[in-house]
């Protein structure tokens, strides 16, 4: 089954890791609002690595909460990432074990993929 699930980014802070004072890396923490798919929410801890803008990296892991169109409501843990400039590099799943509700037992590909309306998740549930 595939899962299309639109959202939007509502905002992000920068973060810090202690002992890491570095100007290679970057994390943010972001907060996400599901619109379709998946109404809901989640909050994504973020890091990129590179500093020209189109030529980065990133890798995310995010705790998505909310209910499908189908009326299944959950969370779920996803990780993510890929290369800025090359979308063949892009990757997600959903990490095995971390569904609640009836959600519990998801498992399968979860990447990030733009279109015209902007960007969402392909859910593959496997």
């Amino acid at each position: 089954m595939t899962l299309i699930a639109r959202f939007n980014v509502d905002g992000f802070e920068p973060a810090t890791v202690t002992g890491l004072d570095a100007d290679w890396v970057g994390v943010l923490t972001f907060a996400k609002s599901f619109t379709a798919g998946i109404v809901g929410s989640a909050t994504t801890l973020f890091m990129s690595a590179g500093t020209e803008e189109g030529s980065r990296s990133y890798v995310a892991t995010e705790r998505i909460t909310g209910r499908t169109d189908a009326g299944l409501d959950g969370a779920v843990t996803v990780q993510h990432g890929g290369l800025e400039s090359d979308p063949d590099t892009w990757f997600g799943h959903i990490v095995p074990g971390t569904g609640t509700g009836d959600w519990a037992g998801w498992a399968g590909a979860a990447r990030i993929i733009h279109d015209d309306q902007g960007a969402y998740f392909e859910i593959e549930l496997v």
